[in-house]
């Protein structure tokens, strides 16, 4: 293997056809992980307490690499039936990680940061939760109308000059946040209508930026100048909002050709291997990507991984077959280069990779999904990849560290339940 290769050589590849034609074997290899993860489990959640105390942890970073996000991680594991027994246990990690992030926007006050992964918003959001599954609903309905104020601020449509409606610190993140609030509280904390229209500002300054600019796709958004198309501040994170938010497309014919029209673009993007450019400057005039394949990123915020919840999310509105199809390519690029040296984290890492396969069970419930996910967490616990892997630079962190990879492999062990933090299409 090249010393300049992204990711190790997938072994497991040269076995898959013999498991996948023995279901014994395919369902014994799974259980084997299964029940190894169970074990590594425990050890992460241990190993993130031991190394990264809370008052120790980054108070800054939001949830992507801060302590509200190893908050999040913890709260979400109490409620695994693994953990059952020790719900209470990790229900406390969660409040002790949340409380310095929640000190800090309760400072900052009227002066909030705006963003959901990177911001107050997400803060805010998991500690709503938080209070809620302890029985606190005075502290649950203040952080729930604070949340839902800062819909105002949304409204604005250029509110943010770096770029006002990608996932991090613009838009579609506050509605993932609220998807996330109104799914987990199962109740309306944040109302359909203050959704729409901040869904309808989304598509306003898409339009409006894909007019200025000549753009070949109806809507298009910019981020620091660069016209970014993965997860983490392009545009299928922005597409996927727009297909989740409740009835918005039902209730809105034109928004939702528009939507299609703009999923259809980036199906024509889609490499024969099963990835998509980074970014709109990555393109050459016939649509391909001018990046060569050797120095593809196969990552979850760019490329392929991240891309695929999207297509998902579009397969189960239209129920197209060719997003499906995309899906299935792009799981196939990842079985082969998904084994990233980054680390285990779910941004760019192994961990993130491997909730690929989890999704495409969920959505075809074929086993060799399941068996794929499985592989990818066994190789986070070889030899290989703790000594040759890189160690990120948040590494007990919820997208680039160890959080992420727990709820990996808490969802590996209920793969039923399984969605990728914040980004659940079913």
């Amino acid at each position: 293997m090249s010393q300049r290769s992204r990711y190790f050589v997938n072994e497991y590849c040269a076995r898959e056809e013999e498991i996948a034609n023995c279901a014994t074997s395919m369902r014994r290899e799974i259980n084997h992980s299964q029940n190894a993860a169970k074990k590594n489990l425990h050890k992460i959640l241990q190993r993130i307490v031991d190394k990264e105390p809370p008052e120790r942890a980054e108070t800054d970073g939001g949830l992507y690499v801060g302590a509200s996000g190893i908050s999040y991680a913890f709260l979400r594991l109490a409620k695994h039936a693994l953990l059952e027994a020790e719900a209470d246990k990790y229900l406390s990690s969660a409040e002790r990680y949340l409380r310095s992030s929640l000190a800090m926007v309760q400072r900052r006050g009227g002066r909030s940061s705006p963003g959901f992964l990177l911001g107050d918003w997400g803060i805010l959001a998991v500690g709503a939760v938080l209070a809620t599954v302890r029985g606190d609903e005075k502290t649950a309905n203040e952080f729930v109308t604070r949340y839902a104020e800062s819909a105002e601020r949304c409204k604005e449509v250029n509110f943010l000059k770096c770029g006002s409606d990608e996932f991090f610190v613009g838009r579609a993140g506050f509605l993932y946040g609220a998807l996330w609030l109104n799914r987990t509280m199962q109740k309306v904390v944040v109302p359909f209508d203050a959704m729409h229209e901040i869904a309808r500002t989304i598509v306003v300054s898409g339009k409006m930026y894909a007019r200025v600019h000549n753009s070949p796709c109806p809507l298009m958004y910019a981020y620091y100048g660069t016209e970014y198309l993965g997860a983490a501040h392009g545009l299928c994170a922005i597409l996927q909002v727009l297909i989740q938010v409740p009835s918005f497309l039902d209730n809105n014919a034109d928004i939702d050709s528009t939507t299609r029209t703009c999923v259809d673009y980036f199906l024509s993007l889609q490499t024969p291997t099963g990835n998509f450019p980074c970014a709109m400057d990555e393109i050459d005039r016939s649509g391909r990507s001018r990046r060569n394949s050797d120095d593809e990123l196969v990552h979850w915020c760019h490329g392929a991984p991240g891309v695929i919840y999207m297509m998902a999310a579009a397969y189960l509105r239209w129920k197209d077959q060719r997003y499906l199809n995309s899906c299935v390519l792009a799981g196939d690029l990842v079985w082969r280069k998904g084994l990233l040296r980054k680390g285990p984290g779910i941004c760019h890492g192994v961990a993130g990779n491997g909730y690929v396969f989890l999704l495409l069970y969920r959505l075809t419930g074929n086993e060799i999904y399941l068996y794929r996910a499985a592989k990818f967490a066994d190789f986070m616990n070889s030899s290989q990849f703790q000594s040759d892997a890189r160690v990120p630079d948040s590494p007990y962190s919820l997208y680039e560290g160890i959080a992420g990879t727990a709820c990996f492999l808490a969802d590996l062990i209920e793969p039923d339940k399984a969605h990728f933090p914040f980004q659940d299409v079913f």
